[in-house]
């Protein structure tokens, strides 16, 4: 990326997310502000079965829906695990702690925030085939190689 290192945070919940948790934990989180980059990892929720005796026919699975998040519609294409969070500063972490905290209240299960560096700042040779030499720096490390579409960009409330 840049000479500049900026903050990373990553929530991790013990289970897997379902939908609503996730449009409306993504929704507090870009009430906060502050994100410059954020990624959605988990197992892969494939529109099709890949494999298989019923190869190529719908996947009918119930996690696999569209979520309203700020402003926009997102399809959800992962179940989620982990949410990578990259910030302008430190100062934002407690109150994604916060955010954190009171969407996984009501919830029968935990949810850690953990700080280091989860996102690739150098391009890799997966971000070079996708995208080229000249590709956008803020994209670096978000990059599925097998993925046809780019990636969704939710603006925030600047």
């Amino acid at each position: 990326m840049t000479e500049a290192i900026y903050p990373q945070v990553r929530i991790v919940s013990a289970r897997f997310l379902r939908p609503d948790t996730v449009e409306q934990l993504l929704n507090r989180l870009v009430q906060i502000g502050g994100i410059l980059r954020m990624s959605l990892t988990g197992q892969n929720l494939p529109a099709t079965v890949p494999y298989g005796p019923a190869r190529g026919k719908p996947n009918p699975h119930p996690d696999r829906k569209v979520i309203h998040v700020g402003d926009q519609d997102v399809q959800l294409q992962v179940q989620v695990g982990a949410v990578i969070l990259e910030l302008e500063d430190e100062s934002y972490i407690p109150a994604i702690e916060e955010a954190v905290d009171e969407v996984f209240a009501s919830k029968d299960f935990s949810c850690a925030v953990q700080k280091g560096r989860f996102m690739k700042s150098q391009p890799t040779v997966s971000d070079y085939a996708k995208y080229g030499p000249d590709a956008d720096r803020e994209i670096l490390g978000l990059v599925d190689p097998r993925k046809k579409g780019g990636p969704v960009i939710i603006q925030g409330n600047k």
